[in-house]
């Protein structure tokens, strides 16, 4: 296995992150019900690709996961990060974390925030995240997800 690239997301790219979100998502054992209903929420336009800074990561050649990165500093949202099922667990995420948080300081944010899905929550949270509350979801009615917040520390 070839060493993980990670590069700049590009507008043709939309159409391909917003599926790879979706198989993500499914990743957690939902049904197709639920992801149709996450899928407008997941969507990515060419104008997402660039005004959230998506971010992903490749290797030999095909897209194995991403990030997006929005806001002004010095507050921002990490909007996505979603990795490939079969790179789950490979530390793809862990990369795409640190670079997102990178790139965030580089920015000048100071804080983050992000809308977790809960079956992702440990994953920030050992991260180092923290949880700051919660919010209703964008596309399930009653369903609330956790919010989380990590502090930019200068280096």
């Amino acid at each position: 296995m070839t060493a993980l690239q990670v590069r700049a997301g590009r507008k043709d790219e939309a159409r391909l992150l917003t599926e790879l979100a979706l198989r993500s998502k499914g990743h957690w054992g939902y049904d197709q019900a639920f992801l149709d209903a996450c899928r407008a929420e997941l969507t990515l336009t060419s104008q997402d690709v660039e005004a959230q800074r998506v971010t992903v990561a490749e290797r030999d050649g095909h897209l194995v996961g991403f990030y997006a990165l929005a806001g002004e500093p010095p507050q921002g949202t990490l909007e996505d990060l979603f990795v490939e099922p079969d790179h789950i667990g490979t530390g793809v995420g862990r990369v795409l974390w640190a670079h997102a948080i990178d790139t965030a300081r580089t920015l000048g944010f100071e804080r983050i925030t992000l809308e977790a899905d809960p079956r992702a929550e440990p994953f920030y949270l050992a991260m180092g995240a923290r949880r700051c509350g919660s919010v209703p979801s964008g596309s399930i009615p009653g369903r609330v997800i956790p919010l989380l917040e990590l502090a930019i520390t200068r280096a």
